[in-house]
């Protein structure tokens, strides 16, 4: 066993309303046993579409998971689906219904009629308990094929899993190990890492790679597999470090830290403190910055600054300045940069200013235009950025160069 499908169940998951985070809990787990996970599907409560769903998945694939639809209302129709595409009758079986009144009966109340459903299990299912709810889970094999039904709730599908799944699971998956390396980027378009480490991954087949384009980064995955995780890891690491050296400084981590995290360590690292002035951001660096623990050991303070009053009032700056350049302008995130710094008695200080939208720009200051500063010591570095997008966008990328204009200067 190497490979998985994964199918989520539940018409509500094709909505706009409910996210699925199953799947990606199941497939970090799977991954972590050697198992890869090749396909994922969202299937409504629709009984012909999700059979035709079903009978492709048990002939294509080894391993099918299956979350949600184990319900006792009349649309949870898993169990009777996957009972009629593997040709089982269903039985009522009387533990697990006496089980469920126990529970009902535990909170003082009787049990409904329709819950009686949830006691109907596929003649020669394993039947998997669940400590947390009143569906429990059904593990089902066809010929070499293993079928593992579990329900929709997130707290009870992953309790059953990890009792009942992961321990016989590891022992069929042949024993190989999976390694996932993330390298992850920010101040490159997707199309120009691609160009620049293509040549680098493309001759190798293991470990595979992945690139991804995520909010203000771009990332890496590199994915080895092998009948050892040291293995594993040699076959990543011969990838990755080259990979590493042709990016250089535009890889900010290699984990899961995000920019702001390594922002922190790195000010800590050198022992310095910042400082942010901010106006079309409107606070965002600060929030960034304080999402992580114990930065209030590196960050003094910050102020968000939209009139031109305020920036005056809260940074120190001279007025004439700002008559003379405007509220968008290189002069004016420098003095919000130093001002800052040095009201907080910072090491290092942030200012910026531009046109988030979606109005206010003109022919000369577009929206999109951010003025970006930092000062520290004798130095003020001046970044001036046109970002496309809505003001949303707009505000998020300042913010994300913000933060990567103090990691490479602390670098």
């Amino acid at each position: 066993m190497e490979t998985a499908e994964i199918i989520a169940i539940g018409s509500e998951l094709l909505t706009p309303h409910r996210v699925d985070s199953n799947t990606l809990y199941l497939t970090r787990q799977l991954n972590s046993i050697g198992i890869e996970v090749d396909l994922k599907l969202v299937a409504g409560d629709q009984e012909t579409r999700l059979e035709q769903v079903v009978r492709s998945a048990v002939e294509r694939s080894p391993l099918v998971i299956a979350t949600g639809g184990l319900g006792p209302t009349e649309d949870d129709i898993t169990r009777k689906v996957f009972a009629r595409v593997l040709r089982r009758q269903m039985v009522l079986q009387h533990d697990i219904l006496q089980t469920i009144r126990a529970r009902f009966r535990s909170r003082g109340l009787e049990m409904p009629g329709n819950n009686a459903r949830q006691a109907l299990v596929p003649v020669g299912a394993r039947v998997l308990e669940n400590r947390l709810g009143t569906a429990p889970g059904l593990w089902l094999e066809k010929g070499e094929v293993v079928i593992v039904l579990l329900p929709g709730v997130p707290s009870e599908m992953k309790a059953i899993f990890e009792e009942s799944c992961l321990p016989s699971l590891s022992q069929r998956s042949k024993g190989f190990h999976l390694v996932t390396r993330v390298l992850r980027s920010t101040g490159m378009t997707e199309s120009q890492l691609d160009e620049q480490i293509a040549p680098i991954y493309t001759p190798h087949k293991n470990p595979v790679t992945t690139i991804l384009s995520g909010k203000g980064e771009i990332q890496v995955h590199l994915t080895g597999r092998a009948q050892s995780r040291e293995e594993a890891e040699a076959l990543v690491q011969k990838v990755a470090d080259p990979i590493q050296v042709k990016l250089g400084d535009f890889i900010f981590s290699t984990g899961d830290q995000s920019l702001e995290q390594v922002v922190g360590e790195c000010l800590l690292r050198k022992k310095e403190t910042l400082a942010v002035a901010e106006s079309c951001t409107g606070g965002l660096i600060a929030e960034r910055i304080t999402r992580v623990p114990g930065s209030s050991r590196y960050f003094m303070g910050g102020v968000t600054c939209y009139s031109n009053r305020s920036k005056v009032e809260f940074t120190g700056m001279p007025p004439l300045l700002m008559e003379m350049s405007g509220a968008v302008s290189a002069e004016v995130a420098k003095g919000l940069a130093e001002g800052i710094r040095d009201r907080m008695g910072a090491s290092i200080g942030i200012g910026v200013t531009g046109v988030a939208g979606p109005s206010g720009g003109s022919q000369e200051k577009p929206v999109g235009l951010v003025h970006l500063a930092l000062a520290m010591g004798s130095q003020v570095e001046h970044r001036e950025c046109r970002f496309s997008g809505d003001r949303e966008r707009i505000r998020f990328w300042a913010s994300q160069t913000a933060l990567d204009m103090v990691r490479r200067r602390l670098l």
